[in-house]
């Protein structure tokens, strides 16, 4: 049978749908820049791959333009912070992608530039067709500084300082170790150089050159 309500009724009905309208695009903005802050940091594991509802989509977009816009402005004593964060992670992906036993590069590919990758892919290839594999287990990044930043034309190259440590050895197909130690954790020293394009609206840097 109908219901009748009266104009109180309808006055909270209307505000409870206003407060929850409110709550539903303050949660999406609130999403939308944890999103983007997480693909802002180098070494992501994977990539976004839903779709935003499309009554967030514009709120989305937004908040999106104006990270990126901020990014691009200035490589400041924050932005370097929170370089650097993503830069460990991004150590510890590629390290262990490329020591794992497949003998191939999959979950850092996206931070390879095509130079590094088809190094990597000879590396992995030679060390295959040896009946070799990888173990490793990464203890830490005892160390990441920037060493230097430069700016070519619209490309930001960023040097990188890195100390870590690990326990890392290779054997054969029959299981013998080969090289390494499987119990003694061994400390290396890498200097990697970083790279993105700034005028570009993905904020995900690759790794291009290795110096040591």
């Amino acid at each position: 049978m109908p219901v009748e309500i009266n104009q109180q009724s309808n006055y909270y009905l209307v505000m409870n749908y206003s407060f929850e309208y409110i709550d539903i695009i303050l949660l999406a903005m609130i999403a939308g820049f944890i999103f983007l802050r997480l693909r802002g940091i180098l070494g992501k594991r994977s990539g976004f791959e839903g779709k935003a509802p499309g009554q967030f989509k514009e709120v989305l977009n937004n908040v999106n333009i104006e990270q990126i816009k901020k990014v691009n402005e200035k490589f400041d004593d924050e932005a370097q912070k929170e370089f650097i964060k993503g830069a460990k992670i991004a150590y510890e992906t590629i390290i262990t992608d490329f020591s794992d036993n497949d003998n191939k590069i999959t979950t850092s590919k996206p931070l390879l530039n095509n130079k590094i990758y088809q190094q990597f892919s000879e590396a992995l290839k030679e060390r295959s067709g040896r009946g070799h594999y990888a173990e490793i287990t990464f203890i830490g990044v005892n160390k990441a500084e920037i060493k230097e930043h430069k700016k070519l034309g619209n490309i930001l190259n960023v040097t990188v300082n890195f100390i870590g440590e690990v326990i890392t050895c290779i054997r054969d197909k029959d299981k013998k170790i080969v090289s390494g130690d499987p119990e003694k954790i061994k400390k290396i020293y890498d200097t990697w150089v970083f790279s993105r394009d700034t005028t570009s609206q993905n904020p995900n840097w690759q790794l291009v050159n290795i110096l040591t």
